[in-house]
């Protein structure tokens, strides 16, 4: 088989106590598959035990990973101890077992963050399977996917035949004989490697990376606040502008914003409290509301941020020119700031919206001005 070059292909598993999910989807991917999906490096996330029997029973000496590589003539794929991730507690120390709730959001935080890591790449493509370890690292993995994981990753689960599929020596369906003993009620009988049956069973999940802003999906976080921020969409806008201050929060988010854009912010804030939810601002006399109801109230019209205010808007409004042309900038740059710290998804409760109307999207209710 001829090894791929791009993208760069990984595979990511959960293991507990039975590695063998590993040769178990690598040879389902790699071996039976009419089109073969090949990694260029395996990656685990397993406690310390899982650790040790990982690395005993896949990687010591000759063992099963590299006896599969050997008798399918699998190109090299990357797997050494580095890739092996075992969780953390919250004071750095290696997990043994998941037993306490810390013990669980502190699995969840580093399963995320494994997760968030590998799909930074842009160019890489993954393979998720969440067929072995505890049940909760199985869910906190093909969650952790769907808050990062892009069109080209995958997610499954392995299949594998009786009664190969609880036998502690069965790694793979070998391409010669290979006698295994396997329990039969109150006997033992030999069986062949060779004959199992393996499949990988597709699980869809949902996309919310782009619902998540910048911040999370380049940055560290916790699963918890992932969670949250993904499903803000779903909750009512809140704004909060800060008049003195010239700040703003959506979400309890801060927004950062120049002075103008505060004061243009500000402007369809108040006029949407007052029920008028859209502004015309290409007609002079609205461009003039902005410039003598607003910003002389809020900037000292003897201060510098007036007098360039007054300069860049004041002789449009004079010679009958369209204020658009100063507005529509900054109108962007307000958007561009919700969707950078809120994601699209969530940003787009605040967004003013499209064409001359600029329809502001919150109701009064949903606003809150402070500082006056």
């Amino acid at each position: 088989m001829s090894e791929h070059t791009t993208p760069r292909r990984i595979l990511l598993a959960v293991t507990g106590l039975t590695p063998q999910i590993v040769t178990e989807t690598l040879y389902a991917l790699a071996c039976r598959a009419d089109n073969p999906w090949i990694p260029h490096e395996i990656h685990l996330i397993t406690t310390t035990t899982g650790a040790n029997n990982a690395r005993l029973n896949l990687l010591a000496g000759e063992h099963w990973f590299h006896r599969l590589c050997a008798d399918y003539e699998l190109p090299p794929i990357t797997f050494t101890s580095e890739q092996i991730h075992v969780l953390q507690n919250a004071e750095g120390q290696p997990l043994d077992d998941i037993r306490t709730q810390a013990d669980n959001t502190q699995a969840a935080d580093c399963i995320t963050e494994t997760l968030r890591a590998l799909t930074a790449d842009p160019n890489s493509e993954l393979h998720v399977s969440i067929a072995g370890g505890r049940k909760t690292m199985g869910y906190y993995l093909g969650y952790a996917l769907s808050l990062y994981g892009r069109p080209q990753d995958r997610l499954s689960h392995v299949l594998v035949s009786d009664p190969y599929e609880t036998n502690r020596n069965f790694y793979y369906p070998t391409p010669y004989e290979h006698p295994i003993h396997s329990p039969r009620g109150d006997k033992e009988v030999t069986v062949d490697a060779r004959h199992a049956l393996i499949d990988l069973a597709d699980i869809p999940f949902v996309l919310l990376r782009d619902g998540l802003p910048e911040r999370l999906r380049t940055g560290q976080t916790s699963f918890t606040r992932a969670v949250a921020t993904a499903n803000r969409g779903l909750q009512e806008p809140h704004l909060v502008l800060d008049v003195k201050a010239q700040r703003v929060w959506a979400d309890d988010e801060e927004i950062m914003l120049s002075k103008t854009e505060f004061l243009i912010l500000l402007w369809l804030a108040e006029r949407a409290g007052r029920g008028e939810r859209t502004t015309d601002w290409s007609k002079p006399e609205v461009a003039q509301e902005f410039l003598s109801d607003v910003a002389v109230r809020i900037f000292n019209p003897d201060g510098a941020d007036y007098q360039r205010l007054e300069e860049s808007l004041g002789w449009r409004i004079a010679k009958a020119h369209e204020p658009n042309e100063y507005f529509q900038p900054h109108k962007s740059n307000i958007n561009k700031a919700f969707a950078l710290t809120l994601g699209k998804r969530s940003a787009e409760r605040y967004l003013i919206g499209r064409g001359k109307d600029n329809a502001f999207p919150l109701v009064s209710e949903q606003i809150e001005i402070v500082g006056v």
